[in-house]
């Protein structure tokens, strides 16, 4: 007996094809002349499958990067009052590690030609906020004053995202984001987790 594969896109590609989908549309028409329904059409598959992955057509760029603060942020969060520097640095590496090119790299990297510049800094300006929120808790449950641990969630949350833009805009090939995080840690050194 012989089994027919089923019709239609495998459901794991399904993702891959609607980010991809985005990005040459958003490169073609500019990202705020491109609608969900354009990114669906593109893609060959219906609106509803759009929202089985992404929330909007801004989380296209931003569901990979997304997924790993929201890990970091839980893995932080865990140390409770054990949370310090090394590890601290430890789990926030885990959001730059094996970073490979995707929809936000590629925007990074052709913001202007995107037409994203201004919605690239309103949604960084996000991701920075909620992962610095997430460091500075664990280091105010660690034992440090409220705004030292502000500076501190602050100061390695730019750094994760700083190191994410530099990476992308250099291409492919020119160095990691870890090489690049490793270097802005070196920057915050004066920012010990204790005083």
């Amino acid at each position: 007996m012989t089994i027919e594969p089923r019709a239609g896109r495998p459901r794991a590609s399904s993702r891959e094809v609607l980010a991809e989908a985005a990005c040459e549309l958003f490169l073609e028409q500019g990202y705020d002349s491109t609608s969900v329904a354009d990114i669906t059409r593109r893609a060959g598959v219906s609106r509803s499958s759009f929202f089985n992955y992404f929330s909007s057509k801004s989380d296209v760029l931003w569901s990979g990067l997304d997924a790993r603060i929201d890990r970091a942020i839980g893995a932080v969060g865990a140390l409770g009052t054990d949370a310090d520097a090394a590890a601290v640095r430890g789990i926030v590496l885990t959001v730059v590690h094996d970073f490979a090119p995707d929809p936000l790299a590629l925007a990074l990297r052709n913001a202007t030609a995107m037409g994203l510049k201004d919605e690239l800094v309103r949604d960084t300006g996000l991701r920075h906020a909620r992962l610095a929120a997430g460091i500075a808790d664990a280091a105010r449950r660690s034992g440090i004053g409220a705004i030292r641990a502000d500076i501190l969630g602050a100061a390695h949350a730019a750094a994760v995202l700083s190191s994410l833009r530099v990476w992308a805009e250099a291409g492919a090939g020119h160095g990691s984001p870890e090489a690049l995080f490793t270097e802005a840690l070196a920057s915050i050194h004066d920012l010990p987790w204790r005083a």
